[in-house]
């Protein structure tokens, strides 16, 4: 189960990457000039500071540390949304098959991760 676990933690880390690029190309394809530039870099950090600062307190898979203390229904809101985002993005990039397979990714992610969302619904 341990193995199970970390592999979902590496699965996990790979999907907030993957959403964080997906939302960098979105910017990239979508916009032109200096928005282009600025959006493509601005977007991503924006996300990436949003996901790291709004943490439920003692979470471990966050080690227990936040800047900010949400419930856990918030977490998962942010997280999904994220994820909706990130999604979202790659099929208006015209990266569909993409963004079938991450969305596939991420379904599989939250299929094994029932017991931290039992979790975070009871915080």
């Amino acid at each position: 189960m341990e193995k199970l676990n970390q592999t979902n933690l590496l699965l996990r880390f790979t999907l907030e990457i993957a959403a964080l690029i997906s939302l960098g190309v979105f910017a990239w394809i979508s916009f032109n000039g200096y928005f282009k530039y600025i959006l493509t870099w601005v977007l991503p950090i924006a996300v990436m500071i949003v996901w790291s600062v709004f943490a439920v307190p003692n979470d471990p898979s966050r080690r227990g540390q936040t800047v900010i203390a949400v419930n856990g229904v918030t977490r998962l809101v942010i997280e999904l949304l994220i994820f909706a985002m990130a999604v979202a993005a790659l099929y208006f990039s015209h990266l569909k098959p993409v963004g079938i397979v991450f969305l596939c990714l991420i379904i599989l992610h939250y299929i094994f991760s029932a017991e931290r969302i039992k979790w975070l619904l009871n915080q």
